[in-house]
């Protein structure tokens, strides 16, 4: 093997574990323990910070600098990378100049086969309807949550209001730092209120310096996903506060791509049920008003009421368009 084929085959290793005998690359390199030795002192003439371990096992180990040294990705690694750079947009964190730099930065060195694979994966990033624009976090206020959350700190910060208003100052144990459709979210217990709550992160502008340690506390339920798609929900567990079935005179088929979380079941050709749930029973009722087919309330009773009082609603509202049309 070449002298650059095998330093580059060793760096390779290096990154691969963190812990490696010398005896053991010598080996995987096909080479003597003397050319291990000389082969790290090049790397280390290149900027990398080897270190060595003593002892009848004593080895190598690659640790970090001061800068950052070129790396060694394999085609899976080098792929996943740019792939994930190109749908940075989508995080909705303030990295997308510097994601579209690395990027062109990376596909300039992509041998062709890695190049080509890589130009036929087109991201376009697309918000749910009816889901206003969120503003991208900056960098600087989800790398302080994230390292408040690590080191067991209290934040202190202003949380702005959504519309007009002064921010409001909080003080909160900072427990996990979560994302959801491009969103960003600091799950943390609230000091002032005594209560879990969780924070927009693009809302947050931190304050420093930064309080006491913390003992972390358990999120209820200790299962932090099922805890924030409960809050989501509008309840603490990972449940709708409301849930109802109705029959639909509708086949399943034409329900199912529209039913989100309910659970769509045949009832014949021409009908299928639709369990589902909501915030609360109106919602809930509008909910499977919206595939516009008649229907029948299997239940609860809360349901059925709840349709009641939408259907005065709607008579109601009917009755005052038709008003204002003869009117004019």
């Amino acid at each position: 093997m070449a002298t650059t084929s095998r330093l580059l085959r060793l760096l390779s290793l290096l990154q691969a574990r963190r812990d490696w005998p010398g005896s053991v690359l010598a080996t995987r390199l096909g080479i003597s323990d003397r050319t291990v030795r000389r082969d790290i002192d090049r790397l280390r003439e290149l900027g990398y910070r080897i270190e060595s371990t003593m002892g009848p096992d004593g080895g190598y180990r690659l640790e970090a600098g001061n800068d950052m040294p070129p790396l060694l990705f394999d085609d899976d690694q080098a792929l996943a990378v740019a792939i994930a750079l190109r749908a940075a947009p989508a995080l909705g964190a303030g990295i997308g100049e510097a994601a579209v730099r690395a990027l062109a930065t990376m596909r300039q060195v992509l041998p062709p086969r890695l190049r080509h694979r890589l130009d036929a994966v087109e991201v376009t990033t697309v918000g749910r309807p009816g889901e206003a624009p969120v503003a991208a976090v900056p960098l600087d206020v989800l790398l302080t949550l994230a390292q408040a959350v690590r080191d067991r700190v209290t934040l202190r910060f202003d949380y702005l209001p959504r519309g007009d208003g002064d921010p409001q100052s909080r003080r909160v144990e900072p427990h996990h730092l979560v994302t959801s459709h491009g969103r960003w979210y600091l799950l943390g217990w609230d000091l002032d209120r005594d209560d879990w709550r969780l924070f927009a992160a693009e809302r947050i502008r931190p304050r420093v310096p930064h309080g006491a340690p913390f003992v972390p506390r358990v999120v209820p339920g200790g299962d932090v996903d099922a805890f924030v798609s409960g809050r989501f929900k509008g309840s603490d567990a990972n449940e709708w506060p409301c849930r109802g079935m109705v029959v639909l005179h509708a086949p399943a088929h034409r329900v199912r791509p529209f039913a989100g979380d309910g659970t769509v079941t045949v009832v014949d050709e021409g009908r299928c049920t639709l369990e589902a749930g909501a915030w609360s029973w109106g919602a809930l009722a509008a909910s499977f008003g919206r595939f516009e087919v008649a229907m029948e309330v299997v239940g609860p009773p809360e349901l059925a009421e709840a349709f009641a009082v939408q259907a005065e609603r709607f008579a109601a509202a009917g009755s005052s368009a038709e008003e204002s049309r003869r009117g004019s």
